[in-house]
């Protein structure tokens, strides 16, 4: 007995496009907490820019 092979139901389809809207929401936060983490690294630490109550010297 061979088993039929079936269309693909209309669930499966809502189902992975919210997975794949869920993959890129997720993407991107990766990205942002990265980028974010990246620029708080790559700060200067002789920079008095970022000290709060210190006075920039001009």
């Amino acid at each position: 007995m061979a088993t039929q092979i079936r269309a693909e139901h209309e669930l499966h389809r809502r189902r992975l496009s919210r997975n794949v809207g869920l993959g890129v929401a997720l993407v991107l936060f990766v990205a942002l907490v990265f980028g974010l983490t990246i620029a708080k690294v790559g700060t200067d630490p002789t920079d008095d820019l970022g000290v709060p109550g210190t006075e920039a010297s001009q």
